[in-house]
C-alpha cells in the first residue's frame, strides 16, 4: 500500500531546502492520508518553520507528521516503503541497509528547473550495486516533469485573485489567520499592521496605504538592493517594501544610515517605506505574497509561492559559476511568459535580467510599472495555466504506484 513516507533533509542555504521539504510533507499527510516521517539534520534551523520544535528531542511530532532528528547515531533500523532523498542529500550507510531488506522505493527529489532537458531525465532509474533503485524526481513546469507542489486550495485561491493594477486595487481578500496583514492597528502577531502615514488633508491612512504600491523583498544579499531602494524613492507613487527577517537586514541597515534595524520598524525615505517584518511561518508569508502588489523571490520555496500567489515577481535565482543562474533564469522566463505579447515579454525579461545580474536604475523601475496591468494579467493567467497540471506531490504518489 505504500504507507510510509520517509524524507531526508539536510539543511542547505538556510531555509530552502528544509521549506520545500516541510510542504511536501505537510501535502503528503493531509490530502494522501500517508504516514510521513521527515529527517532534519538541523532542528534549530527547521525550528524557524515549525516554532514548536523542541529541539532537545530526537522524535517527535508535528502537525500530524514525525519529526526525527538526523544525527550520526540515529536508529535507522526501520525504512519506510517509501524513501525521498531530498536534493541528493545523502542517506545513511545502516539506513541504505534497512531499505534494501525492506525493498523500500527510492527517489532522490531534484532541485526545480525550467531548462528543457529536465522531462528527458526526470523519472530515469539508477539501478545500485545493493540491489536498489534510485530514481531521479525532478520537479518542472511541463506535464512531463514532476510538477509543482501545490495545496488543493491553491485552485481556489488563483480564482479569486484581482487582475488590475495596484492603483485600483481594493484590500486584499486574506484568509482568517492572516487578515491581520491589513489591520490598522498594531499587532505583537507574526504579521505587523500595515504602515501608518502621516496625516494627509483630505486622505485616511487606509487610503494612502490602498494607494501605494506594496512589495515583499526576498533575496540573497548580492541582489541591488540599494539600487532598487533608490529607484523606489524616488519613484512618483508612495511605495511599500516589506522585508521579512534574512540575512538581507544589514544591507538594509546600510541604506537608512542605521547600525541595526528591529522587526517592526519603519525606515522611510522621500516615497519609499521599508517595513521590517519578524521571520514568517509559511502560511502567513504565503499571505503576505498574496497582499503585495509585486514580488521579489530566491531560490526555490519562495518562487514557487510566488506563483501560486499569482501577482507578478521579481526571481533571483541562486549564483553559479559561468552565469548558469542567468540560463537557469532565461529558460523560466521562456516557459513561464511564453503566452505573453511581445512588449510586455521584453520588459519582463530586461527588468528580470538585469535583477539577476545585480543592477537596477530607475529607468528599468519606470518601463516595469508603465507595463504594470499587462503584466498582472500576464502572470495571474500564467500561474492558472500551471494550476491546471497535476501538483508534485499527486504525481509522486502516482509514480511511486508505477515503479
Amino acid at each position: 500500500m505504500l504507507k510510509t513516507w520517509d524524507i531526508f533533509c539536510k539543511v542547505v542555504d538556510n531555509f530552502g531546502d528544509i521549506g520545500v521539504c516541510w510542504r511536501l510533507a505537510k501535502q503528503l499527510q493531509r490530502e494522501h492520508g500517508l504516514q510521513v516521517r521527515l529527517w532534519v539534520d538541523d532542528l534549530g534551523i527547521a525550528q524557524h518553520l515549525i516554532p514548536t520544535l523542541a529541539l532537545a528531542s530526537a522524535t517527535q511530532y508535528h502537525e500530524d507528521i514525525c519529526i526525527q532528528n538526523w544525527y550520526e547515531h540515529a536508529d535507522f533500523s526501520q525504512a519506510a516503503d517509501v524513501v525521498i532523498e531530498g536534493f541528493a542529500c545523502g542517506l545513511p550507510s545502516s539506513y541504505l541497509s534497512a531499505m534494501v531488506k525492506h525493498q523500500s522505493k527510492w527517489l532522490n527529489l531534484e532541485y526545480l528547473s525550467a531548462e528543457s532537458w529536465v522531462d528527458d531525465f526526470h523519472g530515469k532509474p539508477s539501478p545500485q550495486a545493493n540491489g536498489l533503485v534510485r530514481y531521479f524526481y525532478f520537479p518542472g513546469f511541463t506535464e512531463k516533469s514532476g510538477g509543482l507542489i501545490r495545496e488543493s486550495n491553491m485552485t481556489a485561491q488563483l480564482q479569486s485573485n484581482p487582475d488590475t493594477p495596484f492603483l485600483q486595487q481594493q484590500e486584499p481578500s486574506l484568509n482568517k489567520n492572516s487578515r491581520r496583514i491589513a489591520a490598522t492597528q498594531s499587532s505583537a502577531l507574526y504579521l505587523p499592521s500595515c504602515v501608518r502615514f502621516p496625516a494627509l488633508a483630505g486622505v485616511t491612512e487606509n487610503e494612502a496605504f490602498q494607494s501605494a504600491l506594496k512589495i515583499s523583498l526576498f533575496c540573497y544579499p548580492n541582489a541591488p538592493i540599494s539600487d532598487l531602494f533608490n529607484a523606489l524613492q524616488s519613484n512618483t507613487h508612495a511605495v511599500i517594501v516589506y522585508v521579512p527577517k534574512s540575512a538581507i537586514l544589514p544591507n538594509v541597515t546600510k541604506y537608512f544610515g542605521k547600525e541595526v534595524v528591529e522587526a517592526g520598524e519603519k525606515l522611510t525615505k522621500n516615497n519609499l517605506t521599508v517595513e521590517v517584518l519578524p521571520f514568517l511561518s509559511q502560511a502567513d508569508y504565503d499571505a503576505l505574497l498574496r497582499m503585495c502588489d509585486l514580488n521579489f523571490v530566491r531560490g526555490e520555496d519562495s518562487w514557487v509561492r510566488a506563483i501560486w500567489a499569482a501577482k507578478p515577481f521579481v526571481w533571483q535565482p541562486y549564483w553559479q559559476e559561468e552565469n548558469t543562474h542567468l540560463k537557469k533564469l532565461q529558460a523560466f522566463l521562456d516557459v513561464f511568459y511564453c503566452d505573453a505579447e511581445v512588449q510586455v515579454t521584453d520588459t519582463i525579461q530586461q527588468f528580470q535580467q538585469a535583477w539577476a545580474k545585480e543592477y537596477i536604475n530607475a529607468g528599468l523601475l519606470n518601463a516595469y510599472l508603465a507595463q504594470f496591468s499587462p503584466i498582472q494579467q500576464t502572470t495571474l493567467h500564467a500561474s492558472q495555466r500551471l494550476v491546471n497540471q497535476v501538483d508534485l506531490a499527486s504525481k509522486l504518489v502516482i509514480f511511486c504506484k508505477k515503479i
